[in-house]
Parts: C-alpha cells; structure tokens; sequence
C-alpha cells in the first residue's frame, strides 16, 4: 500500500515502516561517528521502542557493542492496516543489530504486568545469563496495577488553581490561550502510579531476586524538569509530582543494589518532540522557541544525540558519574543555560499567530513529530508501494 501520514489531533494514525527503517539507520550512523563507548554489554531496555529508550538501545547496542533486549507494547501491521512506529522502529533495529552481529531481542507486551517481568527474566536467563544495565524508559499514560488488578490513568493537571498561558496548534500555527482545571487528590494518586517509581523498583526487586543482575548493575530511569513557563502544568503539577516519586525511587533501588554495588539514577533529559509532549499544553510552544535558539548557538540535540552523551559523558565517560544536589544526572544542561532560557523567557511574552514563524521553529516541530512516524525523511520514496506486514525477527 502506499502510506501516507493521517492526523487525528495529535496523533498520526499510520507510520512507513521504510521511514522508520531509515531513522533507524540515521541514529545508528550518528552513534557509530562518535566513536566506541566503554560502556555496558549486557543492557535491557524497558520501553525500549520509541523516544529515548529507542536511543538508548541503538546507543547500548552500536555505541558499547552491547546485547540487548527490549520490551515495549505495540501493535504489528495487518493487511492495509499499518504497525505502530515503535514496531517498525523495533523491526529496524534487529535486522541492523543482527546484520553488524549483535546479540538483540525482543519482547512485546505490557512492561506493568508481572507476566512480562517472568517472561523477560527467563529470556535474560536462558541468554545473557545477567545484564549490567537496566534502561527504564516507560511513557504509558495507563498502567494495570499487578497487584490490585485497577486500572489507572494519568492526568495532566495543575495542582491548586486553574492554569492559564499559551499554547499552540502545531498543524496550524495558531498561538492560543489554554486553561487546565486542577487537579483532584485522586488525579494526583492516579498519575504517581501510572508514571512514577513503583514499577521500576518492581522490576528491580524481580529481576534481583532472579539473580539477573551483574555485580555492579546500573539501571537509569529519565524524568524531566523544564523551564519557569511550563511549571504550573509540568512540574508543579500531577506529573511532577509522579516524576518525583520517580527520583525518589532511585534511592531506594540503590539502596537495595548496595549488596551487589549495583546503583539506580535519574537522568533529566531535555524537551524533546515526542508522542507525549506533543498532547501537553505549552510544550510545543515552549519547544519550538527553545529549538529555534539551540540551533542558532550549535546546542541542539535529539534524542540520540542526548542519549549518546549521556552515555560517553555521564555513564561511561567519567571516574564518577556527576550528579547535581537531589543526585540527578543532569543532560539537560544545555536547555537550561541561563541565557537560553532567558531568551526564550523574552520570545515567549512576543509570541502569536503572527510572529511564531519568525521568532521560533514550528517547522522543525511538526518535521520532528513526522519523523516520529517514520515520514519525512530524505532517501525514502513514500509514493512507491510499501509492505505494511514487517515482522520483528525474535518475535516473528
């Protein structure tokens, strides 16, 4: 069939298992120009299909020529019906990992669940036998308690008051006012299940108690901070509060890991143009005046780009990995620069309809949201027919 994009809000409902191919293959370039890292060679990656976890397995796999397993939750493509972009992504990646032999391998389910835990445990077993890395890279806006079997959803919301600022629609450009209703108690709750620490420690806990983990594991969890405007609704809000259960839980972990010397951080990642930011009010706008600044002064970054230094500068670049007071890795340094925020500080009070196109980058928003998908990259032909059914090798 021939694939083209089709939006509903902020979404894109079909993805070009070719264009994802080849974002594949433009990360896997990138990391193998930067040179060898030093670093893990036996790495899970939770999440492991899209975004940062994506990079973070390209990264572990062609930076540290490391074996890798990835779990995720995605759906494969039937017969005029395309796969998620993170199948196609995951179908990209074994085929180049297996071609450059390397050890990869896949698991597609619901990470929450305590089945794909075991599942994931015995592979690791049958295979590696342990790993020295645990990636945790999960961005579900849901999560089915193991335990209690209730389902929970995450809310974005302001705690205390109403918020109110600007916002923008990416597909047209118009800069409007939004208002978000606080939160209820229950929003709150709801959001630190879903999207805070529990279910990592979860896995930590199992995969211990399964003898998997090396002597010195690492797993690292991302989170993010952001910047004076997106406060209200991001970190003072449900999510920051789940983000800081999140980084409170990787006290905990360590805690649990001193026996093996293992360690669990939080790493705080920059803004970056994804499924998830792209639903949350203000983020776009936010993004797309902070990009247009970080291009200009030689700065920005994607997530491969992030995830590679992370990697060579903070994981495995150092003697000691440097962590700011609440003992976070910090690879947002570069979108938090005083000047740069204070720039964009200034953009945001001239910001409407009118003067966006000028002052920021919209169109490296929506292009960066197409590639999400696997459209607008150079090299592939998206008017030639194109097999929707590719199959992720290990899973079949």
């Amino acid at each position: 069939m021939i694939i083209e994009p089709r939006m509903r809000g902020f979404i894109c409902l079909t993805a070009h298992p070719d264009g994802c191919a080849q974002n594949v293959k433009n990360q896997i370039e990138y990391v193998k120009s930067k040179g060898k890292i030093e670093g893990a060679k036996r790495v899970l990656v939770i999440g492991a299909s899209t975004g940062f976890g994506l990079a973070s397995r390209i990264t572990s796999a062609f930076g540290c020529d490391a074996a890798t397993i990835g779990v995720f939750f995605e759906k494969p493509g039937t017969e005029g019906k395309t796969a998620s972009p993170g199948w196609y992504n995951s179908a990209a990646f074994e085929k180049e990992a297996h071609a450059a032999g390397l050890y990869a391998k896949s698991i597609n389910g619901d990470a929450f669940s305590n089945e794909i835990k075991a599942q994931t445990i015995d592979l690791i077993k049958a295979d590696l036998g342990q790993v020295d890395l645990v990636i945790y890279s999960l961005a579900s806006p849901v999560r089915m308690h193991p335990t209690t079997g209730v389902l929970h959803r995450s809310a974005l919301k302001p705690i205390g008051g109403t918020f109110t600022n600007k916002t923008v629609d990416f597909h047209t450009g118009n800069v409007t006012q939004v208002s978000i209703e606080p939160a209820q108690q229950e929003d709150i709750d709801n959001t630190v299940v879903v999207m805070g620490g529990e279910d990592w420690s979860m896995w930590m806990d199992a995969m211990k108690a399964a003898g998997v983990l090396a002597e010195g594991a690492m797993t690292v969890a991302y989170s993010y901070i952001g910047p004076e405007v997106t406060k209200a609704v991001y970190r003072n809000g449900t999510i920051g509060r789940a983000k800081d259960h999140l980084e409170a839980t990787a006290a905990v972990i360590t805690q649990s890991l001193s026996d093996l010397g293992g360690k669990a951080y939080v790493s705080v990642n920059k803004a970056l143009v994804t499924q998830a930011s792209s639903a949350i009010p203000v983020i776009p706008l936010y993004i797309s005046l902070l990009y247009k600044i970080m291009k200009r002064e030689g700065i920005h970054e994607g997530c491969i780009e992030q995830m590679e230094r992370l990697y060579s500068d903070r994981l495995y670049g150092k003697s000691e990995i440097p962590v700011d007071a609440e003992n976070r890795i910090r690879i947002d340094d570069w979108e938090m620069r005083d000047d740069v925020q204070a720039e964009v500080a200034q953009l945001w009070e001239e910001a409407t309809t009118e003067s966006l196109p000028g002052i920021g980058d919209l169109a490296g928003y929506k292009n960066d949201f197409l590639n999400l998908f696997g459209f607008g990259f150079e090299g592939v032909d998206y008017q030639a027919d194109t097999n929707e059914v590719v199959p992720v090798p290990s899973i079949g």
